[in-house]
């Protein structure tokens, strides 16, 4: 999530045990690795996709090891990348994806038709998808999240018209066109560099305005009736889509994070867009105040939810209740994307599968980003079927079988104990509370209201006693040990030990309607009171849905107090994000992560950046299940740093592993070059330019695989 357009009020006004509690209840890491991970049996199966491997992790190999030296911090407008390597701007906001658009120049004045063909603003999550496997590492689809605008950028150099006030409808057409996600077709030049296919048939835009089915519970229940859909089926448009996900099948998964924050209810909220934070006087760029203005279907009265006199299906007060979703794609194709209700409700980074074992079901790893939220995870009732894996670029219809897998099946949410273990609990209206109710009597539910459950996902989260935790992220899964990374980022709203827990909205207690934390406290024996660093935790699936957890590594500037995980300048970090396991066969792998961070130590010394570690390289006689100490810092490496006031965000390789693919979210002052699509990633600007999010390839000068 942007720091742009986080939402710092708490919306978890719950009781729950914190996250930082149950890790200070630890006598060490070590021992949670000893009590834990360190005995759970090593799962041996592979992952799926091009890079996946069947072995199991060879004990008696040389580790892979990192070939290339740790970068020093940067404060500059430009992307740094190690010696020996190449940068290349590919695909910047504005790129026009087909002849309906523009060319792109410094002083383009955007319109929704120009915003409509050509890529989305402020790149976030992404993934590839191949139109064949021969030239998988040459051509393929790229998938990529438009996260939310710039309004300064997009409207330069004017800037935005009555920004506070009644905003022109057409200006206010482009900002939602810039939201959601670009699908546009990427080859490899002969030169080595890359660009997009214009005109490409398989390139479009799915915004805040395109039309979505609801797929799973609650699609067609009266929660989401609307004067756009009277029978709950669909809704306009995917916003604030953050980080992704994919599915064995060849299709996105794009997730839904900020979305409350464009929508306004001055009136009385329900209890579930309360708990969300649904906004009560304005939303964030006020479209609703264009309504009136030339509208058509009520395009820009629908983000006002505040309920009118009649009957549900006469307004929009159930509008917000349509967002807030795992949104499926077929890249391939232009069918119309679902939104997967089944998964949850809430602010979702991102959704990312973990091991996928033929005649099991398969399971998919979510998070709230934000303070004191949950983990959460989705198991499919249907066993997995490699038959329903369609060829690449192959005619399929990949939704068919995302409804098979991701309509049917149960969610849960995570409880870490103080004993390295945790536990799944299910959110079902049968579940048994903490208290001895069914979750569906304690939500004020029909006995067999599933829908009413997904609506109320973070109120169900509450009452079956989830642990809040510090803004849970991206997540990635080994796909030879099962160990699954989640990136949790910060938490500036846990308090020292001792400390009474606060609560918004009125809240008094977990059971109260819409309640959760405002603040959590921890104790002296946890470092991360007030914790603005951040840690990367780590866990193995067990049976009886449990799992053993310890933390990988903890966030710090190199001279702190509470440097835990004994960083130096080389490789100290803060606010850790991106996540991605990078498989490279026999059973070893890549750990990149990425930062997000502001206003500490550790900005002071580098812009965000991109780390990279082997996590089977860090034995050092202690077994393969190492975290990262003072003892082996060193086999964490600075990767790459982007450009003042950035992000690094999203991630992926080609599937030979000789280009990785990131992307540069809400630079300063970035490209250099204020007209050109491609360009050197690495060049400063000589001047201002108007900024510009991208994607970037970096690959090595001698064409051989990245990082090794």
């Amino acid at each position: 999530m942007s720091r742009d357009v986080e939402d710092h009020r708490i919306h978890n006004r719950s009781q729950n045990l914190p996250f930082d509690e149950v890790v200070a209840r630890h006598l060490s890491r070590r021992q949670i690795l000893q009590g834990g991970l360190g005995l759970a049996a090593l799962s041996m199966m592979g992952g799926f996709g091009l890079g996946g491997s069947n072995g199991a992790r060879a004990q008696d190999k040389t580790p892979l090891a990192l070939a290339f030296e740790s970068i020093l911090g940067s404060r500059t407008d430009a992307v740094v990348v190690p010696a020996g390597y190449r940068a290349q701007v590919l695909i910047p906001w504005g790129t026009p994806l087909n002849a309906r658009a523009s060319d792109w120049h410094r002083e383009l004045v955007m319109t929704p038709a120009q915003q409509a063909n050509s890529v989305g603003m402020h790149h976030d999550g992404m993934h590839a998808f191949p139109l064949d496997l021969e030239n998988a590492s040459r051509r393929f689809l790229l998938a990529l999240n438009n996260e939310y605008i710039d309004q300064d950028a997009l409207w330069a150099p004017r800037g935005p018209t009555q920004p506070d006030g009644v905003r022109p409808a057409d200006e206010v057409r482009t900002e939602i066109n810039a939201h959601g996600v670009t699908i546009v077709e990427i080859q490899r030049q002969n030169d080595g560099g890359w660009a997009h296919v214009i005109d490409s048939p398989y390139n479009r835009r799915i915004t805040t305005a395109t039309p979505i089915r609801l797929s799973g519970p609650v699609a067609g229940s009266d929660y989401v009736r609307t004067r756009y859909s009277a029978d709950g089926t669909r809704t306009r448009g995917t916003n604030n889509n953050c980080a992704n996900g994919y599915t064995p099948w060849g299709t996105y998964l794009t997730c839904e994070e900020n979305w409350p924050e464009v929508f306004v209810n001055t009136g009385e909220r329900f209890s579930d867009d309360a708990r969300l934070g649904l906004p009560t006087d304005r939303g964030r760029y006020g479209w609703e105040t264009a309504a009136g203005d030339g509208e058509q279907d009520d395009e820009f009265a629908r983000f006002d939810v505040t309920p009118g006199e009649g009957e549900a299906s006469e307004d929009y007060r159930n509008e917000a209740r349509t967002f807030g979703y795992v949104v499926e794609i077929d890249p391939y194709t232009q069918a119309m994307a679902m939104k997967r209700t089944a998964l949850g409700r809430f602010r979702h980074e991102g959704c990312w599968p973990g091991l996928v074992r033929a005649g099991e079901p398969l399971t998919f790893y979510t998070g709230h980003d934000s303070r004191n939220e949950y983990i959460y995870k989705f198991v499919s009732a249907a066993n997995w079927d490699p038959a329903d894996a369609p060829k690449p670029g192959s005619e399929a219809d990949r939704l068919a079988i995302g409804s098979r897998y991701l309509d049917e099946g149960t969610l849960y949410v995570a409880r870490f104990d103080e004993d390295g273990r945790g536990e799944w609990l299910a959110l079902t209206p049968g579940a048994a509370t903490p208290t001895g109710q069914t979750l569906a009597a304690a939500l004020n539910l029909e006995a067999d209201d599933a829908a009413g459950v997904i609506i109320h996902t973070c109120d169900a989260a509450d009452l079956m006693g989830a642990t809040p935790m510090d803004r849970p992220e991206w997540s990635s899964v080994d796909p030879v040990s099962g160990e699954v990374y989640f990136t949790l980022t910060n938490n500036s709203k846990r308090t020292a030990d001792g400390t009474d827990a606060t609560f918004t909205n009125e809240g008094a207690a977990l059971e109260a309607s819409g309640a959760g934390y405002a603040t959590a406290p921890t104790n002296s024996a946890n470092p991360r009171a007030d914790n603005e660093n951040g840690h990367i935790i780590r866990w193995r699936e067990q049976s009886d849905n449990r799992f053993a957890w310890e933390i990988f590594v903890f966030g710090s500037d190199a001279g702190a107090n509470d440097n835990r995980s004994g960083l130096t300048p080389g490789n100290q970090f803060a606010s850790p994000d991106g996540l991605w396991y990078d498989e490279r066969g026999e059973g070893q792998g890549i750990l990149w992560f990425q930062t997000d961070n502001s206003d500490n130590a550790v900005a002071e010394y580098t812009n965000d950046q991109l780390l990279a570690v082997v996590p089977g390289a860090l034995d050092s006689g202690r077994g393969s299940d190492s975290v990262i100490d003072a003892d082996n810092q060193d086999q964490l490496k600075r990767f790459a740093a982007g450009p003042n006031d950035c992000e690094v965000t999203g991630i992926f390789a080609t599937p030979d592993r000789t280009t990785l693919f990131i992307n540069i979210q809400h630079p300063g002052n970035w490209p250099a070059d204020g007209d050109a699509l491609t360009q050197d990633a690495t060049q400063v600007a000589a001047g201002k330019v108007r900024p510009r999010a991208a994607t970037v390839a970096i690959w090595k000068e001698d064409g051989g695989q990245i990082g090794v």
